[in-house]
């Protein structure tokens, strides 16, 4: 089978098949946010006076559009873990956890900081092993 070469007058990248197409801003769209822009102030109005008179759904669309949703925190907790090593450490996060002083959400976030601390810790100590050994191996 063979292939087929493209037309010589074959677009550019970037180039429209239809430079003298529709215009922008003409289309249904374009016309219905245009017949809408002219009566916000007068849509806003009416909002604001049906969520002052008690419209929940006119107040919550109201709202929603003018603040941004506040995202849940988790209230900070103290703990102390033991001096020990990182399992010990790891430990110590659990049984908070099931003994009800730690969120879950907290343990989980706790016991992965621990996991990537213990990963930190295994990089520096191969990097304090290879250069014990390359000094042991080094030619004078």
């Amino acid at each position: 089978m063979a292939t087929r070469k493209p037309p010589a007058a074959a677009w550019k990248p970037g180039q429209s098949g239809n430079p003298k197409g529709r215009p922008p801003g003409v289309g249904e769209v374009a016309k219905l946010r245009a017949a809408i822009a002219g009566n916000v102030p007068a849509i806003l109005e009416s909002l604001t006076t049906a969520a002052l008179a008690g419209d929940v759904q006119a107040a919550r669309l109201l709202l929603e559009r003018a603040l941004p949703p506040i995202k849940p925190v988790e209230a900070t907790q103290a703990l102390s873990l033991p001096d020990g090593t990182l399992t010990e450490q790891g430990r110590a996060v659990l049984a908070s956890v099931a003994a009800g002083e730690l969120a879950p959400g907290q343990g989980a976030a706790l016991l992965g900081a621990i996991g990537t601390l213990a990963r930190v810790a295994e990089i520096d100590e191969l990097a304090r092993r290879i250069e014990v050994l390359e000094e042991k191996n080094a030619k004078p």
